[in-house]
């Protein structure tokens, strides 16, 4: 295995920071790609992504047609992004254009294509060396699906050991006065998010056997994994959300022991820790992204040294609870207001160094389409405001309709993919560097952190991480304005080498010896000299 992510690894060479000594073949990227769980995450939005047919709606044909953007399968050419996994959210049968009430688990809406459509996705996407994982709804289901409305049905003839066994149905007097239901006669069901999207039961086992069929379908088709809703309510009066979880992930991995799944946990850490005691691979670090998380908290008070050590603690904590931990590392999503709309009036060079500060902590990186270029919501409030069309072509933008958000919707300042290709200091071309340096050096996402030196200076912010007993560091400038001259001792890393420089501006970082100059709003990685994996 050591000699295949070498192989894989060492062949992304790009523009000046790869790593000599190793060779590549289809096969080692093949058996790579189907047994590793470490990638660099893209999050599509389905309807608003790509249209292919010109009907106003994004589609699975669409993302397709843009897979080469994504990642073209060739690591030695081309002009791809270079991904490697890819989340979809919600793409089966549904009333609304978010998809998240789910009327069929065993179909895709209509407006997105066909099973077969999906089918040729996945298998483009793993001929790409790209993982594919799908958002699986768990927590509550349209109002509108057959096993719900066959609930309502029977309930109200006064049969309860039918459908409604699947769901939160009991007497109204069960529920606590503050929880919104839908009611049934004397009966109600439980729906915190909205009425049309009622509550499964989670400890019923009709609702684990629906699910274990659910999980089949979909792991057979070829997806690689799932993103988890709404982890957060999984535990109820009756309902042990951890527990739950737990028989979930096993469910899962005995059909496919490679399968990754991530989970939605908007929470604080006592309660993402608890779930990691499930075993489920990663949970999305919330308090580290969003306009009010701490990365752009850190980059915007200079402070890396703050940043770094709060990463290494909530590494450590959530390996106590899942020594298999993987973090999952985010700006934001499709819930929240997009990062350029905070970053971008401070300047490029912001966008570019939150970008490579948050994808070179370890873990996985998860970014939200439209983000690589600067797409910017066009109201800072309302889900639908932070899901507008992806910007291909500035000049010639896709006509789609996305419901809520108006017509109308302003092309990046930095100008669409076409554009930015065409600038080798675009943003976009900044976010391709940041990920070939990662997978030129397989111990950031891989590793563990080991140090958090302390460089004198608390705009600097500096970890290793180790992997494979193999060491890289990682060094941040977070002040935008002073280059910062700092020596790397050996107790932090011998005969160091500069293997990667991801300098914003113009100035260039360099190493002679120990000596370290880092410029503004840059980040370098470093690795031992002369070494070989």
């Amino acid at each position: 295995m050591k000699k295949i992510i070498a192989s894989i690894l060492c062949a992304v060479l790009f523009g000046g920071v790869g790593l000599s000594g190793c060779a590549d073949t289809a096969e080692s990227r093949k058996a790579f790609a189907s047994t590793d769980k470490f990638r660099n995450f893209y999050e599509i939005f389905t309807q608003s992504f790509c249209d292919s047919d010109g009907d106003g709606t994004g589609d699975l044909q669409g993302i397709i047609s843009q897979l080469d953007y994504l990642n073209d399968g060739d690591p030695n050419a081309g002009e791809d992004l270079g991904v490697d996994g890819i989340w979809l959210t919600p793409i089966m049968p549904s009333k609304s254009y978010h998809k998240y009430d789910v009327e069929s688990y065993y179909d895709i809406d209509p407006a997105f294509g066909t099973l077969e459509t999906f089918d040729t996705l996945v298998e483009e996407c793993h001929k790409r060396g790209i993982k594919l994982i799908i958002d699986l709804v768990l927590n509550h289901i349209s109002s509108q699906n057959p096993l719900f409305t066959q609930a309502v049905k029977e309930v109200e003839e006064g049969k309860l050991d039918g459908n409604a066994a699947y769901f939160e149905i009991h007497p109204k007097d069960y529920f606590h006065s503050g929880t919104q239901v839908v009611s049934i006669g004397d009966y109600a069901c439980e729906a915190n998010f909205s009425l049309d999207m009622p509550e499964w039961n989670l400890s019923s086992e009709k609702t684990r056997g629906e699910f274990t069929k659910i999980v089949q379908f979909w792991l057979d088709r070829g997806v690689d994994g799932f993103r988890l809703d709404a982890c957060k309510y999984f535990s109820n009066k009756e309902t042990d959300g951890k527990e739950f979880l737990g028989w979930f992930v096993k469910t899962c991995r005995e059909i496919n022991s490679d399968v990754y799944l991530v989970g939605e946990t908007w929470s604080g850490d006592m309660d993402i820790k608890e779930l990691y005691e499930s075993g489920i691979d990663s949970q999305f670090a919330f308090k580290f992204a969003m306009a009010s998380g701490a990365v752009v908290e850190s980059v915007s008070l200079r402070n890396g040294q703050s940043l770094v050590s709060k990463v290494s603690k909530y590494d450590k904590k959530m390996r106590e609870a899942n020594p298999d931990a993987m973090n999952a590392m985010f700006l934001s999503n499709h819930d929240q207001l997009r990062i350029a709309n905070v970053l971008e009036s401070k300047g490029e060079d912001f966008e570019k160094f939150a970008a490579s500060v948050y994808m070179l902590f370890p873990g996985n990186s998860f970014t939200y389409y439209g983000e690589e270029i600067g797409m910017t919501s066009p109201e800072s409030s309302g889900d639908e405001n932070f899901r507008t069309p992806m910007v291909f072509d500035s000049e010639n933008m896709q006509k789609i309709q996305v419901p809520g958000a108006g017509d109308t919707f302003d092309p990046p300042r930095y100008g669409g993919v076409k554009q930015q290709l065409a600038d080798k200091n675009s943003l976009l071309n900044f976010y391709r560097k940041i990920i070939r340096a990662k997978l030129q050096n397989p111990e950031i996402a891989r590793g563990i952190i080991t140090q958090t030196p302390d460089m004198g200076d608390e705009s600097v912010g500096a970890f290793v991480t180790e992997y494979d007993g193999q060491q890289v560091m990682v060094l941040h400038n977070f002040d935008g304005e002073n280059v910062k001259q700092i020596t790397i001792t050996d107790d932090m890393l011998k005969k160091p080498e500069l293997v990667a420089d991801l300098s914003t501006g113009e100035k260039k970082a360099s190493l002679s010896g120990s000596a370290l100059k880092l410029p503004a709003h840059a980040s370098v990685i470093l690795r031992q000299k002369n070494e070989r994996r």
